[in-house]
């Protein structure tokens, strides 16, 4: 059965790992958090034209959260990140672009190689725009 956090995004897709035999089951408080990054998301959504987005990354537990090499303070372990994509839409760059450009609150939002999205809430909510390549973090996005 499918437990719905938002509209178009369950707790089953904001959960869901790749690393067999870890639990990535949160705990409340946890839980709490990611119903508030669904609603967020849902925002990214409409900002996008309401065109669907494929979370590949959400929360983590820290388990997973060591064994795919995440930062040891990664907004993921707290359900305040998700990774995602949304082709319809555009390139992650192009992704980065329109959220930057809308008043949505967000803490970091990092183009991630060009591959995907990460986008960061909670925490001090600094509106940090970020490019991360060649194995860096840099300032801003690329042109």
């Amino acid at each position: 059965m499918t437990t719905w956090l938002s509209a178009h995004f369950s707790l089953e897709e904001l959960t869901a790992t790749q690393q067999r035999g870890l639990s990535n089951d949160p705990p409340p408080p946890v839980l709490t958090r990611l119903t508030e990054t669904a609603r967020i998301l849902e925002t990214v959504r409409a900002l996008l034209g309401n065109r669907p987005i494929l979370v590949t990354s959400g929360y983590r537990s820290p388990e997973v959260n060591r064994a795919v090499g995440g930062s040891a303070t990664s907004a993921h372990m707290r359900g305040e990140a998700a990774d995602f994509i949304c082709p319809a839409f555009g390139t992650p760059r192009e992704i980065c672009r329109a959220i930057a450009a809308s008043d949505l609150r967000f803490d970091q939002l990092i183009e991630e190689n060009g591959r995907w999205v990460h986008l960061g809430l909670g925490g001090r909510w600094r509106r940090q725009v970020m490019t991360y390549e060649g194995g860096r973090y840099r300032a801003g996005l690329r042109p």
